[in-house]
């Protein structure tokens, strides 16, 4: 024990295309800011290197899983997720992390709170920032979650072992309802210019934005609209309207700071070439769809889970601007593929009219996670 630093036990775990440290809900305090600060400091935060602490410094890095036993019927396992800033001290807890959660059931697994079951354990995981439960089938062996399989991800080198998440029962994670205004579509005016919008609440919330809407292809890179300080000004406008009819925040101007996760912000265009952030090469007949998401006020280099669910599930909402862009032949089926800036990913999505509104049925992603290291943390 070393009489100056604290000791945290926690684990850094791969999920999906994102990165998170790991933490036991009985490793932390039970007082809220006391826990904030405690986890800041684990983090390194705030600082945009965080060369303090473990965290990576970047939007799909920075990210916290709270792990412990459910505490209600019919799940096996807790999971809290947050975004941690480095900007500033402070961690996002208004939405859901599908790449994250895919790390909880190996997690749950390999640290013994739920029995590993071979050669499938089924988790079912307690999303307590939205209450509601994810399932997902872990493949395991020996005792332990699998790490080698054949499952490739665009975004992840190499292949793992895949993991099911089913998604189906996660909508309405912030209003209750699938359409927030109960329209596939919505107009926003933000300084005298009208956008067409769509809003949708499955996985997280999202605004779906036609490219032409704001001038682009829909094909550029991250650092290319990152950069574009004007444009990202007016994506900002835009998702803090829609952040208010979420009923995140009660204005517009305070989203940047109050929900800064929540919206994600989605510019979509029909299949087109283009080439990826890691230089792969996506014809469009390798998509349906090509999107780029902005998060945390950042774009994000490949594509979040609960944004797929989200758009797989708008892009079976007849009238929504996703599904405006499907082909004929993309709106007849239900797995559906969505290009982004690091290639492509399949989402399977099946819904149904229940009287005037659509009901998602099923939403299945797949995903690889692993361990990468497990000790533990020193803090000052």
């Amino acid at each position: 024990m070393h009489p100056q630093m604290k000791e945290i036990k926690c684990a850094i775990m791969r999920g999906g295309t994102s990165k998170g440290i790991f933490l036991m809900e009985n490793e932390l305090p039970n007082d809220q800011v006391e826990r904030d600060d405690l986890i800041c400091r684990i983090f390194g935060s705030p600082d945009i290197r965080q060369i303090d602490g473990l965290g990576g410094a970047d939007v799909l890095t920075s990210k916290l899983a709270i792990v412990g036993p459910s505490t209600i019927n019919g799940a096996d396992v807790d999971y809290t997720f947050g975004q941690v800033s480095f900007e500033k001290k402070f961690i996002d807890y208004k939405g859901n992390c599908g790449n994250i959660s895919a790390a909880v059931g190996p997690f749950a697994i390999d640290k013994g709170i739920v029995k590993a079951v071979e050669p499938v354990t089924t988790v079912r995981i307690h999303l307590t920032n939205s209450n509601q439960i994810l399932i997902v089938e872990v493949p395991v062996e020996n005792g332990k979650a699998k790490v080698l399989g054949d499952c490739q991800i665009d975004g992840v080198p190499g292949t793992g072992a895949r993991i099911d998440m089913d998604w189906s029962h996660i909508t309405g994670t912030v209003c209750d309802k699938l359409l927030p205004t109960g329209h596939a579509k919505d107009v926003f005016v933000i300084d005298g210019i009208t956008y067409e919008v769509s809003l949708v609440d499955a996985g997280n919330p999202l605004v779906f934005i036609k490219a032409e809407s704001l001038g682009l292809q829909g094909t550029e890179t991250p650092l290319e609209i990152e950069e574009n300080k004007a444009l990202m000004e007016v994506i900002e406008k835009i998702r803090g309207e829609a952040a208010v009819t979420f009923g995140l925040v009660k204005t517009a101007a305070a989203a940047r700071e109050e929900s800064p996760y929540n919206p994600f912000f989605a510019i979509v265009s029909e299949p087109a070439d283009h080439v990826c952030f890691n230089g792969n090469e996506i014809k469009k007949e390798q998509v349906d769809i090509v999107s780029r998401l902005v998060f945390m006020h950042r774009m994000h280099k490949a594509y979040p889970i609960t944004g797929t669910v989200c758009t797989g599930a708008a892009m079976k909402i007849p009238g929504s601007i996703p599904w405006g862009l499907l082909s004929p032949q993309a709106k007849a089926k239900d797995d559906l593929r969505i290009g982004h800036p690091s290639g492509a990913l399949k989402v399977f999505a099946k819904s149904e009219e229940v009287g005037s509104e659509p009901v998602m049925k099923n939403i299945k992603v797949f995903r690889t996670a692993r361990m990468l290291m497990d000790g533990t943390a020193y803090v000052k």
